[in-house]
């Protein structure tokens, strides 16, 4: 009869190490998760003032002028978080910000409720039935170094408390 087993072994301070993992097991995932939320939802709309993305890289200048992204603050303000004991996430319910996220190339955009489109270039007026564009991505969601940090601290003050 062939037999596989594995033996461990614990010497030490083991009463001390058992009462630390018993203490990790109430742990509260629901409030970790809600500082990591917001702790995310802050990096990102940071990001808003900084015109980088996650990774640092600065955004493609908007034609317009202005601070990139933040024309009307619509999109910047319409960050938001959720959590629950499961899990956190940040993100937006506004239709055109994945355009901005991952960018557009060869987008056509077409007039619906009236017969032309009507905007401005080169200081004047345009009308057409449609227009092809090109929008360069500028991501605005993800996780930067100083995010990392900031779930670091999050997560290593919840295990210091829970452990003590």
């Amino acid at each position: 009869m062939n037999v596989s087993s594995i033996r461990v072994s614990i010497d030490g301070e083991t009463e001390e190490l058992l009462a630390k993992l018993n203490g990790l097991a109430g742990i509260d995932k629901a409030g970790i998760n809600n500082a990591l939320a917001e702790a995310l939802r802050t990096g990102t709309v940071e990001r808003f003032e900084s015109g980088q993305s996650p990774e640092g890289a600065n955004w493609p200048r908007s034609i317009r002028g202005g601070t990139t992204l933040v024309l009307t603050g619509a999109l910047k303000n319409s960050i938001n978080a959720r959590s629950s004991a499961e899990g956190a996430e940040v993100g937006t319910n506004l239709i055109y910000a994945a355009t901005h996220q991952f960018g557009a190339s060869g987008r056509t955009i077409r007039a619906k409720n009236k017969p032309f489109l009507k905007f401005q270039a080169g200081g004047r007026w345009i009308r057409k039935k449609q227009v092809t564009v090109n929008i360069p991505a500028r991501p605005f969601l993800g996780v930067s170094d100083s995010d990392r940090q900031a779930i670091r601290e999050i997560v290593e003050t919840a295990i210091a408390e829970a452990g003590s």
